[in-house]
């Protein structure tokens, strides 16, 4: 009986574009390891990924609105499974590697702070060494997993993680995938929070951008992707057309002017980052109070770094508790001077 990866290889051979990465012609990993009969090594990252801490921990992240008080709106865990399923989507549509656009996918955010993009802008604005998200995410699969071991993934998907930003540059057709899809999927999708929330309503945002996308997350969705398709299949790019584009950034234009740069938004960054800023300098000052993995840390990273990875690695509500726990004083406890 044949083994159950070799007909996964013989499936991408007779079916994947050529263009498309093929799961036997990995670059490979930092470290060898050896090979699993059942799982390609793409296949094996996407299940380290999904059973590695730092993504259970973007449940209560932060994707747009801090600490929402309601069970409907996107977090960072939601978004990430959006734009997994956004790249496969595009994968598939374009006869391309679907398991390593899914793991590079659902690694994409693994490094982003708590409070979203306003703690990224915090931590790189305190750190001389700066943070990215992205840099950060390499670093977590990398170093900070598995104790500071790491988990040891490969090229590609490690690539499609650092690469996911609109400045990025993928290797592979599938971290292009990614790329397109992160920008799809948290434009529309805070969209639709915004909504939630009461900050938009849905006939405000321009005719020229919903005649082209649609009115809807489905449309919206639906068009960036059957835009993907007729530009790239069968081609050696992944892009979307140039009608799609610019209606595109007109709604993520709309989006800053609107939700994210609004006073309400600046006024919950301002509180953001007096904490981060409070327990990035307490940290810097007493590393020896920082959790004993992290301290063994400091024997190969710069104190500086060691910080922004614990401080970066907190959900929202471990970093108001933590915040509260250094700075916040606790009542006493008095004896009944009547007994």
């Amino acid at each position: 009986m044949p083994v159950l990866k070799e007909r996964t290889y013989a499936i991408e051979e007779q079916f994947f574009s050529p263009y498309a990465t093929k799961s036997k012609d990995t670059k490979g990993r930092a470290h060898a390891e050896q090979p699993c009969d059942m799982r390609t090594d793409f296949q094996r990252d996407r299940d380290r990924i999904i059973y590695c801490k730092a993504f259970r921990r973007l449940k209560n992240k932060t994707q747009v609105f801090f600490s929402p008080e309601g069970d409907h709106y996107i977090t960072r865990l939601t978004h990430t499974l959006d734009v997994a399923q956004i790249a496969r989507s595009l994968a598939r549509a374009l006869a391309l590697n679907e398991d390593l656009a899914e793991a590079a996918a659902l690694g994409h955010d693994l490094g982003h702070t708590p409070f979203g993009h306003s703690g990224e802008r915090i931590l790189n604005k305190l750190a001389p060494c700066g943070f990215k998200h992205n840099v950060q995410s390499v670093r977590v699969v990398d170093v900070l997993e598995k104790d500071g071991r790491g988990l040891n993934l490969t090229f590609e998907v490690r690539d499609g993680i650092l690469n996911h930003q609109k400045s990025g540059h993928p290797s592979t057709l599938e971290g292009m995938c990614v790329r397109i899809a992160d920008k799809v999927a948290y434009i529309n999708h805070d969209l639709d929070d915004a909504v939630r929330a009461g900050v938009l309503k849905p006939e405000d945002v321009p005719g020229d951008i919903t005649d082209v996308l649609g009115t809807s997350s489905k449309e919206r969705i639906n068009t960036a992707i059957t835009s993907v398709w007729r530009e790239s299949y069968g081609k050696n790019s992944v892009q979307m057309g140039g009608e799609v584009v610019e209606a595109s950034e007109k709604l993520r234009a709309f989006m800053f002017e609107r939700v994210y740069f609004t006073e309400f938004a600046r006024g919950e960054e301002q509180k953001a980052e007096r904490m981060l800023s409070c327990m990035y300098e307490y940290f810097m000052k007493n590393a020896d109070k920082l959790p004993d993995m992290f301290i063994s840390l400091l024997e190969r990273f710069p104190r500086e770094q060691v910080v922004c990875d614990y401080i970066s690695s907190m959900t929202d509500r471990y970093a108001v508790y933590t915040f509260n726990k250094i700075f916040v004083p606790r009542g006493w406890s008095f004896i009944d001077e009547q007994n």
